[in-house]
């Protein structure tokens, strides 16, 4: 690889983040940037919990400059938004009127609602306007809320407008984080919005070695 980045390590282990066993991944990871020439903007350890590891992603990502983050709607996007560190400095765009009113309890965060005609359903905007505003951004991250995924059919979802909005923010994102719950793995419903490749980063509520991420593994994204 011949382009330097910016990295940042982070151990996602119960026992390293109390103290309790001595990390050996991270430094080897460190270790590989460093020899690779990369530049190591931190290196941390957290709790294999979704919470933390949310966390953990959302400072990695300020410390690397994300500074534009789109995010969906639903109720793992309400807790992304309550698990949000209060040292955070950025500005999150987003179509949902719940998480807005998340944001804006945040000391340290910009909030952008866009507006049009509102899903009662999804509580968030929907239609034309909306989808041609979320095109005019260039976002770091995207963190999407997901009712469906599988590995035949990727991320789907039964709300035409609602996937309509969500293949807008993934085209206009340089990095999508999916967030989802283990009963929606492994599901799928009648209206596609991606292919699984087109996902960066899958985060659900399990183990990292639970049998039902295996197939997920395998497909090459990344997991936590």
């Amino acid at each position: 690889m011949d382009a330097r980045m910016r990295v940042a390590v982070i151990t996602v282990s119960d026992s390293v983040s109390r103290g309790e066993r001595e990390d050996a991944s991270g430094p080897l990871i460190t270790d590989w940037a460093r020899a690779a020439k990369h530049e190591i903007v931190s290196a941390t350890a957290c709790a294999d919990e979704t919470v933390e590891i949310v966390r953990a992603l959302t400072r990695a990502a300020d410390s690397d400059d994300a500074e534009l983050v789109l995010t969906t709607g639903g109720t793992t996007i309400i807790e992304l938004a309550k698990a949000l560190p209060p040292e955070l400095s950025a500005t999150f765009i987003t179509v949902s009127l719940p998480v807005a009113y998340e944001y804006i309890h945040h000391p340290n965060i910009e909030v952008i609602f866009i507006g049009d005609k509102i899903s009662k359903s999804a509580q968030i905007s929907v239609g034309g306007e909306a989808i041609s505003k979320i095109r005019q951004i260039k976002a770091d991250l995207c963190f999407l809320g997901t009712n469906a995924i599988d590995i035949p059919n990727g991320l789907t979802d039964s709300d035409w407008d609602v996937v309509q909005i969500k293949k807008a923010m993934i085209e206009s994102s340089e990095k999508v984080i999916s967030l989802t719950i283990a009963e929606k793995l492994n599901s799928s419903q009648r209206i596609k919005i991606c292919q699984l490749s087109e996902i960066d980063v899958l985060i659900t509520e399990l183990n990292n070695g639970n049998d039902l991420l295996k197939p997920y593994h395998e497909t090459g994204i990344e997991i936590l």
